[in-house]
C-alpha cells in the first residue's frame, strides 16, 4: 500500500546494471569488474572507475570555475555534477578513496562469495525519506528498499484505531470525511480522509470587496477581495481625495502636508498643500551616473544630464589612453592573445580585460563511443560521456534494449521471446517453434513422415540438411603436414529402412515376433523343434525348421518329414527293483517282462542269492522277505555281546537275550547265575553280605598301617640327611671343648639358620 514510484528507481537501476550482462563505467566507457575501485552516485546510484570520477569531477570544477568577470573570480565554491544525473556534490565532497556501498570499509577485500565492493555487513544506512530506522540488508549497490519495519500508526485525521502498518506505508486514510473546519471558518472538509492541510473551501458566497461598494458572488476561501475603484475620499485637508485603489480602514493625511523639499534636497519648506515647493536656487550637486562627478546645474526638477566633462580615459586592456567625455566607454583596436581555457584557441576579443571569457567554438574532438563528436563548446581535459543511446535489437527487431553509445559492439544482442518467422527449408510447410535468433536456423527435429515403399511413414526426424562429414579431399603431402579439420557439408539423407513392428511367425510355429517391416521374412526362432517323434517318448531335437504337413488334419505338435528319427533307446521307467534297461529299442506302449536272474545278498550278507526278477518284483514284504532269506542263523553280536539266536532276518536283532551268566557282588566272593536279558534290564543284583563287610575292613585296617610305617621311615631317613649335612658344614674344631662344659641347648633358628641362609645366599649369587 506504500508509493510505487520509488521503487521505479530502483526498476530502472537494475534493468540498466544487468540488462546488459556488465555494469559500465559512462566516463571510459568500459567494463567495471570486481577487483576495481569504484564510486556510486548516491542520486542515480550509477557506478563508476574511482580514477574516473576524480578526474570528471577536477575537470568540471576547472571549466565550472573558469572566470567569466574579474568580480566572480575566485569568489564562488562551484559544485561539480553526476555524468548521468547532474545531481551536484560540493568541491570537498570529490571521492578520494575507495569504499563499499555502505561506506564502513576502506578498501573491501575482493570475496567470491559477496556481491562485488561490498564488505559483507549490514548496510545500516538511513532509509529516504528518513523514519529512523535502518537498512537491514547486506552491504548493497542500488537505493535501499522501502522500510519493512512494522509499526503502529492510525490515519491522517486521527479517527480510526491504530493498526500495524509498514513502516514505509505508515500513513494510511481512513476514507472517512475529514470534517475539520476549513480556513473560511464556516464550512468543514468532505474530502475523504487525507494528509497535509485541507484544500481550500469550493463553496461559493456573495462577498463585499474591502471598501464595501462592490458585492459578488465569489469562492469562500477568498474572502477578501479588492474592487477596481478609485477610493475618491476627501482627505482630512478638504482640497485633494484619497487616490488609492479600494482599501480597508482610514485613508491617511494628504501626502503634500507638512514639510517639504526642493528638487536637490538642500532646502525645505512648510507650504499649504495647495502650492507647490519652489527650487532653492542652489546648485544641484547630485552624483551623475559616472558615479565620479557632480551635477552642476542649479536646483532643478527632472533627472540629472548626462556627464560631459573630458577626462584622461584609459582602455579596458590598459595599453592606451585618450582624452574624451566621460560618459562614454573607450575600447581600443587591439586585439587579445592570450590562450583561452580551452589552451587551443587565443581569444582575439578588442581591447580585453585579461579575464578572457570561454572559449565560444565547439569541441568537435570524438567521443569514447568512436561515434560522435563532442558538441560542448571547446574545453580542457577529458570530453563528456556520449549522451547518446544506441538501440540493440534482435534479430526480427522487435525487442530492443537501450546502452551508451559506444558499448552496441560488446552488448551481447537481447534474448527475444518472439518466435523465428523465417521459413521453412526442408519439406515441411512449418518449422519447429523456436525463439528469434541470428544465424542459421537449428536442424528441423520434426517426424519425416514420407511415405516409403512399404506403404508405412519415416517415423525419423527430418534428415533434409544432416550434417555429412567428407573424407578424402585432401591427402596429406608427408608427415610433417598436420592434419585438417574434418569438413562437413549439408545434404539430404534417404529415409533408413522401414522399423515398423509387423508379427511374424518363425518356421516352426513356435512363436510370433514383432520384426521390422523391411525384414518382415519366416525366420528360424534358434529353439529346438520340439515335435513328437514317432517313438511317442523324444521330441525333435533339430534348430527350429520349416515342417511340411502331410494331409490337413494333422495335429500341428506331430513330426513330420523332415523332422529327425529316433535312434534311442527305451528309457521308459522299470518296475520297482528291476536294474535292467528294456531289450527293445525306443518303442511306443508298455515294456515287456523281465526274466533275467538277480544276484542279491541275504539279509546277513554271508549268502548269495540267484532269484528271477520278475518275481521279486511281483512279491509282497512278506515274500520279499522269504526271498531274500538264507535260513541259517544270524551272525550278529547283541549289545550284551552274545550271538542273535533267530534265523537270517531283516532289520535289527531281538534285545532278549536268553543265555546264562555269572554275577558276582562287588567284592567278588559271592557268585549266581541269571539270564543275560534281565541282567541288562537291571531286574538282578547280588549285595555283599556281613562277611564280605568284615573281610573288607580288616583289609582296609592293614593298608593304614603299611602307609604309617613308611611314613615314619621317611621321617627318619630325611632327619639323617640333615645331620650328616649340618657335620659337614661345621668342620674340625681347632680346639677341643672341655668335657665338663655344660651343653647349651640351641634354639630352633640357631639349628636351622645354616640350611635356610645358605639356599638364600646362593640364589642371590646367582642373581647377581
Amino acid at each position: 500500500d506504500g508509493d510505487a514510484s520509488e521503487l521505479e528507481r530502483t526498476r530502472q537501476y537494475m534493468n540498466e546494471a544487468f540488462q546488459s550482462g556488465a555494469m559500465t563505467c559512462l566516463i571510459c566507457i568500459a567494463s567495471v569488474k570486481r577487483n576495481q575501485a569504484v564510486w556510486s552516485c548516491c542520486g542515480c546510484f550509477c557506478i563508476f572507475h574511482l580514477v574516473c570520477i576524480q578526474k570528471w569531477a577536477k575537470d568540471s570544477l576547472f571549466l565550472v570555475s573558469s572566470p567569466l568577470t574579474d568580480d566572480d573570480f575566485g569568489k564562488k565554491d562551484y559544485p561539480w555534477p553526476c555524468p548521468k544525473c547532474r545531481f551536484e556534490y560540493k568541491r570537498s565532497e570529490t571521492p578520494s578513496k575507495y569504499y563499499c556501498y555502505c561506506g564502513k570499509v576502506e578498501n573491501p577485500t575482493v570475496d567470491p562469495w559477496l556481491v562485488p565492493h561490498s564488505c559483507g555487513q549490514i548496510c545500516e544506512r538511513e532509509f529516504k525519506p528518513s523514519c529512523g530506522h535502518k537498512c537491514l540488508l547486506l552491504c548493497h549497490p542500488g537505493p535501499c528498499p522501502p522500510c519493512p519495519k512494522m509499526v503502529t500508526t492510525t490515519c491522517h485525521c486521527k479517527k480510526a484505531k491504530p493498526v500495524p502498518r509498514r513502516c514505509s506505508a505508515k500513513e494510511w486514510s481512513c476514507r472517512l470525511p475529514c470534517g475539520r473546519t476549513l480556513l473560511c471558518g464556516q464550512h468543514a472538509c468532505e474530502n475523504p480522509c487525507h494528509a497535509g492541510d485541507c484544500q481550500p473551501c469550493p463553496r461559493v458566497s456573495k462577498q463585499r470587496c474591502i471598501c464595501g461598494r462592490q458585492t459578488a458572488e465569489r469562492l469562500c476561501a477568498s474572502p477578501q477581495w479588492q474592487c477596481d475603484q478609485v477610493c475618491g475620499k476627501c482627505l482630512p485637508c478638504g482640497n485633494h481625495t484619497c487616490e488609492q485603489v479600494c482599501h480597508a480602514g482610514p485613508c491617511g493625511d494628504c501626502p503634500r502636508s507638512g514639510k517639504r523639499s526642493c528638487p536637490c534636497g538642500k532646502t525645505k519648506f512648510t507650504l499649504p498643500c495647495t502650492e507647490d515647493v519652489p527650487t532653492c536656487g542652489d546648485s544641484c550637486d547630485k552624483v551623475l551616473e559616472c558615479g565620479i562627478h557632480k551635477c552642476s546645474q542649479r536646483c532643478h526638477r527632472g533627472p540629472c544630464e548626462i556627464c560631459r566633462q573630458e577626462v584622461e580615459k584609459q582602455c579596458r586592456c590598459g595599453k592606451h589612453t585618450k582624452r574624451m567625455p566621460c560618459h562614454k566607454p573607450y575600447l581600443c583596436e587591439t586585439k587579445c592573445t592570450k590562450i583561452r581555457d580551452c589552451q587551443k584557441h587565443q581569444c582575439r576579443r578588442k581591447c580585453c580585460s585579461g579575464n578572457c571569457p570561454p572559449c565560444d567554438q565547439v569541441c568537435g574532438r570524438t567521443l569514447g563511443c568512436r561515434n560522435h563528436k563532442c558538441p560542448s563548446g571547446c574545453h580542457r581535459g577529458s570530453c563528456n560521456p556520449c549522451p547518446e543511446t544506441v538501440d540493440v535489437k534482435c534479430n526480427c527487431r522487435k525487442t530492443v534494449i537501450k546502452v551508451p553509445c559506444g558499448r552496441e559492439r560488446t552488448i551481447k544482442p537481447p534474448k527475444c521471446k518472439q518466435l523465428c518467422s523465417r521459413p521453412p527449408t526442408c519439406h515441411h510447410s512449418t518449422q519447429e517453434k523456436h525463439y528469434c535468433h541470428f544465424g542459421r536456423c537449428p536442424p528441423c527435429r520434426q517426424p519425416c513422415q514420407k511415405t516409403l515403399t512399404c506403404g508405412h511413414l519415416c517415423p525419423v526426424s527430418c534428415h533434409d540438411e544432416a550434417l555429412v562429414k567428407q573424407t578424402g579431399l585432401h591427402q596429406s603431402a608427408g608427415p610433417w603436414e598436420q592434419p585438417s579439420e574434418p569438413a562437413f557439408i549439408q545434404t539430404a539423407l534417404p529415409c533408413p529402412p522401414c522399423q515398423v513392428p509387423i508379427p511374424v511367425e518363425c518356421l516352426g510355429q513356435h512363436e510370433v515376433s514383432p520384426l521390422p517391416c523391411h525384414a518382415a521374412n519366416p525366420y528360424s526362432c534358434k529353439r529346438l523343434c520340439g515335435r513328437l517323434l514317432d517313438c511317442q517318448n523324444h521330441t525333435c531335437m533339430k534348430e527350429c525348421h520349416h515342417v511340411t504337413k502331410l494331409n490337413s488334419s494333422a495335429d500341428g505338435k506331430k513330426a513330420g518329414p523332415e523332422c529327425s528319427q529316433c535312434e534311442e533307446e527305451c528309457t521308459k521307467p522299470r518296475p520297482a527293483g528291476c536294474p535292467h534297461r528294456c531289450v527293445l529299442p525306443c518303442h511306443p506302449g508298455d515294456c515287456p517282462s523281465c526274466h533275467q536272474m538277480l544276484k542279491i545278498k541275504c539279509h546277513c550278507k554271508l549268502s548269495v542269492l540267484y532269484i528271477e526278477c520278475l518275481k521279486l518284483t511281483c512279491a509282497d514284504l512278506k515274500e520279499k522277505e522269504l526271498f531274500i532269506s538264507c535260513r541259517n542263523q544270524c551272525p550278529k553280536e547283541l549289545p550284551c555281546g552274545h550271538r542273535c539266536k533267530e534265523i537270517c532276518h531283516s532289520g535289527s536283532c531281538p534285545l532278549n537275550c536268553s543265555q546264562k551268566v555269572k554275577l558276582r557282588c562287588l567284592c567278588k566272593r559271592l557268585k549266581k547265575e541269571v539270564q543275560c536279558s534281565k541282567i541288562q534290564e537291571g531286574q538282578v543284583s547280588l549285595e555283599c553280605d556281613a562277611l564280605c563287610k568284615e573281610m573288607k575292613r580288616k583289609a582296609y585296617e592293614i593298608k593304614e598301617a603299611e602307609a604309617k610305617a613308611a611314613l615314619e621311615e621317611e621321617k627318619r631317613r630325611q632327619q639323617a640327611e640333615l645331620e650328616a649335612f649340618e657335620n659337614r658344614l661345621k668342620g674340625r674344631r681347632k680346639n677341643k671343648r672341655r668335657k665338663d662344659e655344660v651343653e647349651v641347648e640351641q634354639s630352633s633358628w640357631q639349628k636351622y639358620k645354616n640350611l635356610i641362609m645358605l639356599p638364600v645366599l646362593g640364589v642371590a649369587v646367582v642373581m647377581v
